[in-house]
């Protein structure tokens, strides 16, 4: 038996593996994948693939038992660059010091993923009660976009668990809810001129400039008096533009600009009004001007991404589940969003809980404390229902 503040011996060997996979989302995970595949199915599982359309990625469903009902234990394989950072040792090697592992992944998420598969010898014996489900996805970091292709894929191989357990660091604290988000990007085009002759122009940029200021006007409203929920961070919808360009010199009237904005939701808001009221906004008060300069100017719109709401009730099998050897009952609402809100989207209820500070993840250094390694360990096992540890 581990000391109560260290991992298990498994789940330190196989976090050091994991590590040791540069899985940038830029590049493929396809040998993390395989060794996965491998470690599982020595341990009697039936491994399912889901691929990329490029098949450089993939997603896997590792199960132990069939039939409905069971859990599945999902976590990405992917992590940020480290290009531009200054580590004290190197980021695709496990290193442990002053009671804390450091890696590139070790808390987002390899640590959570390397605590499921150091338990992988346990989930055989637990499938006799019922079903258990790794699932291990691709491309979390670049906007949640491997995890929609395996829910899908789950609903084709009637794979029906009765909740997932997502491991995102969250220090061992069950959450509940997390906000939705939509990313858009808006392209404006105008009429370019000499900038002595303004007039005649249709000025891509001014245009840019009064979306950019009517989203703004949202952003103000929805923090006065916009639906709240409570037990986040910020209680209330955020929207803001991050990236905006346009022009091609000092003395040109642009006739193009980009910019992107997202906005992060709470529970219960509805996305698409908002994008409506933005959409209406350019089409009623911008383009009927625009285009008594130049019928050819337009305002098009883009969702580059989206990732829905999570909002776990008390009532689904889950929460009392994960709630009931959480390791801390403090339950968390957060703003940032996770895959599993792609499983309750597509019929599996979820939670979060997973071991390690966020605010440790993606900085050089990263780390997971081992303490925190442990008490995931034990609630592995808690959450199993065996008496590994």
């Amino acid at each position: 038996m581990a000391h109560p503040s260290m991992p298990d011996s498994r789940t330190m060997d196989c976090i050091e593996r994991l590590i040791a996979f540069d899985t940038v989302s830029r590049n493929s995970n396809l040998e993390l994948i395989d060794w996965a595949r491998r470690h599982l199915e020595a341990r009697g599982a039936k491994i399912r693939m889901d691929w990329s359309s490029d098949r450089q990625k993939a997603n896997m469903l590792a199960s132990f038992g069939e039939g409905a009902g069971g859990i599945v234990f999902s976590g990405h394989t992917d992590v940020v660059p480290v290009d531009g950072q200054v580590w004290t040792s190197d980021p695709f090697r496990a290193s442990v010091r002053d009671g804390k592992l450091f890696g590139r992944g070790a808390c987002d998420m390899k640590g959570f993923v390397g605590v499921v598969l150091g338990h992988a010898h346990e989930f055989a014996e637990a499938s006799v009660r019922e079903p258990i489900h790794v699932a291990l996805t691709y491309d979390e970091e670049l906007g949640c976009l491997g995890i929609p292709h395996l829910v899908a894929a789950m609903q084709r191989w009637g794979v029906k668990p009765r909740g997932c357990l997502v491991g995102e660091p969250t220090s061992m604290r069950p959450v509940v809810a997390h906000k939705g988000g939509y990313v858009y990007r808006c392209k404006i085009t105008g009429k370019a001129a000499h900038s002595s002759l303004a007039p005649s122009a249709v000025n891509a940029v001014h245009y840019a400039a009064r979306l950019v200021a009517f989203i703004q006007s949202i952003a103000d409203r929805e923090e006065s008096r916009g639906l709240r929920a409570e037990g986040f961070d910020v209680p209330h919808t955020t929207i803001s533009v991050n990236l905006l360009k346009g022009g091609t010199a000092g003395n040109i009237v642009p006739d193009g600009a980009e910019f992107s904005f997202e906005f992060r939701y709470v529970p219960g808001f509805d996305p698409d009004a908002l994008v409506a009221e933005i959409t209406g906004f350019a089409t009623r008060e911008l383009l009927p001007r625009m285009r008594a300069i130049d019928a050819r100017s337009d305002i098009a719109f883009e969702r580059v991404n989206a990732i829905p709401a999570l909002d776990t009730k008390e009532t689904d099998p889950i929460f009392r589940r994960v709630f009931d050897v959480a390791p801390d009952k403090r339950i968390g609402k957060v703003s940032y969003g996770t895959e599993a809100s792609f499983f309750q989207e597509g019929g599996v209820p979820a939670m979060v809980c997973g071991p390690g500070s966020i605010a440790q993840a993606h900085k050089p250094d990263e780390f997971v404390a081992l303490e925190q390694l442990a008490l995931c360990d034990r609630f592995v096992a808690g959450v199993l229902g065996t008496d590994a540890m």
